[in-house]
């Protein structure tokens, strides 16, 4: 993955949308709004709209995509390619996945992460849809198989599984449920007013709280019955806060901050 990803836990201050817009262009910026995953599309797209646009952004736009149809369409391909960012809004994560999967949209915002011509953001369901392996819900206490349900996301940051809202909703529990069940996937919890910054091979946390990384690779016994708790020993858990990174493919964190949001 040579793109950048700017992913967001959900609850985004004015800091971490500004620094989406720095990174689109600024004055420059020619960003469209996703907000597949809302229920009420209209006033999400209106809502970051604003946003962006008072963040100072060149031209802001809502491309609605509702069906399938409208994900295979043209008109949805040209908007995208004069882009130079692209951002999904919070709501229900499986709604972007069943109406954009596989699409010409998946496909070409693909071509275009890779490439670097866009940058592509997310928040809240707009982050957890960018994992290989999608957590879906899961609420109950302990860790347990029945504690996570997943399906597949759109993999735009492969072999990381992402959660949002995670410390908000006290959610380690259903992420070391998940990273049990898919131990090559590094597990990555998102505080809200936080994210994760991709760079090639690394990421930098960004906001006010913290990024919880759960690692089962080096783990030396996992069980994960159809019924009752999980067995995980000797997994590593690290909490990042803003300024420092983290490299995927050794899986450790740089021992010195960096640049703080």
């Amino acid at each position: 993955m040579e793109g950048r990803l700017l992913i967001m836990g959900g609850a985004a201050g004015p800091a971490l949308l500004l620094r989406f817009v720095e990174l689109a262009g600024a004055a420059a910026a020619r960003i469209v709004v996703i907000a597949t995953a809302s229920e009420s599309p209209e006033t999400a797209e209106a809502a970051y709209v604003e946003k962006f646009s008072a963040l100072g952004a060149g031209t802001v736009h809502a491309l609605r995509l509702s069906s399938r149809t409208e994900a295979n369409a043209p008109e949805a391909e040209a908007e995208l390619r004069a882009a130079t960012g692209v951002f999904f809004t919070g709501g229900d994560q499986e709604r972007i996945t069943r109406v954009i999967g596989g699409t010409r949209v998946d496909t070409l915002l693909h071509t275009l992460v890779e490439s670097g011509t866009v940058l592509l953001g997310g928040t809240s369901a707009g982050a957890a849809m960018m994992s290989g392996t999608m957590i879906t819900g899961g609420e109950g206490t302990g860790v347990a198989a029945r504690c996570v349900t997943t399906e597949p996301g759109l993999e735009f940051l492969p072999c990381v599984l992402i959660d949002q809202h995670f410390a908000e909703r006290g959610r380690l529990n259903r992420l070391l449920s998940a990273v049990a069940r898919y131990p090559h996937e590094l597990g990555v919890g998102i505080d809200e007013d936080t994210a994760i910054l991709t760079d090639g091979d690394r990421f930098e946390v960004l906001g006010s709280g913290a990024v919880t990384v759960v690692d089962a690779g080096c783990a030396t016994d996992i069980d994960v019955p159809p019924a009752g708790p999980i067995a995980l020993t000797g997994a590593r858990v690290h909490v990042l806060p803003a300024g420092y990174t983290f490299h995927l493919t050794g899986r450790q964190p740089a021992a010195e901050r960096g640049r703080a949001a």
